[in-house]
C-alpha cells in the first residue's frame, strides 16, 4: 500500500476494515461485507446518549439513538470488509453517521477491539458519541428515557422500533444489555 494512501490508517494489518457494530449497524449494516463477528469493546459503553432531532424524532418531539460514551465495555460485532470494498463503504458509513449539513453527533474513531470467537485484537472503525455536540443528553434516567423513546418518529421509523430491534438482535446474539433492557421494559404497551 502505498503511503499517501488515504486508507492506510482504516486497514487493519490482515488488509481489511473492520467496523464495530453496537446499535442499528448490528440489524441493518447496509454495506456488503466478507463476515462478521461477536466482538469485545473495552473503554466505552452503549447508551440513549443522544437526541435525535432527525433519524428518530424531530425538533418538536425528539427522539434518542445510542452512542458510544466513555467507559465500561460493549459487546456488539465486527464486521469485516474487504481492502477494495473499504473507501465505498466508509464513505456510505460516514454519510450515515456522519451527515452533511447536520450537527456532527459522532467521532469516527478507529479503536481495538478483541474477537470474541478468536481472541484477535483488530482495529476497527467506530463512531463515538461528541460529548461536545449540543444533542449530547448523557445517560437519562430509565423512566425518562422510555417516556422519550415512547413518543418519538423520524425519518426512519418510530424510535421504539429502534430500540425493541436493537435488544432483540443482542438476545440472538447471547448479549444482554441491561440498561436497554430496563427502558424497554418501561415502554407503555402498544
Amino acid at each position: 500500500m502505498r503511503h499517501d494512501d488515504p486508507m492506510r490508517d482504516i486497514l487493519d494489518a490482515d488488509g481489511q476494515m473492520h467496523v464495530f457494530a453496537y446499535g442499528s449497524l448490528i440489524w441493518r449494516p447496509g454495506f456488503v461485507h466478507a463476515a462478521s463477528a461477536p466482538a469485545l469493546l473495552r473503554g466505552f459503553h452503549r447508551c440513549f446518549c443522544l437526541w435525535s432531532h432527525r433519524y428518530r424524532g424531530t425538533p418538536e418531539c425528539p427522539g434518542l439513538v445510542l452512542g458510544l460514551d466513555r467507559g465500561g465495555a460493549c459487546r456488539g460485532l465486527v464486521y469485516s470488509v474487504a481492502g477494495p470494498d473499504a473507501a465505498e463503504v466508509l464513505a456510505y458509513l460516514d454519510d450515515r453517521e456522519l451527515p452533511d449539513g447536520a450537527e456532527q453527533v459522532y467521532h469516527r474513531r478507529m479503536l481495538p477491539l478483541r474477537l470474541l470467537d478468536s481472541g484477535r485484537v483488530v482495529r476497527a472503525v467506530a463512531y463515538v458519541a461528541n460529548r461536545d455536540c449540543r444533542l449530547y443528553c448523557g445517560r437519562l434516567p430509565h423512566d425518562r428515557a422510555a417516556a422519550v423513546i415512547a413518543a418519538g418518529h423520524g425519518q426512519m421509523g418510530a424510535n421504539r422500533d429502534y430500540l425493541v430491534n436493537t435488544v432483540a438482535h443482542l438476545r440472538q446474539m447471547g448479549v444482554r444489555d441491561a440498561g436497554l433492557d430496563r427502558i424497554a421494559a418501561l415502554l407503555p404497551a402498544v
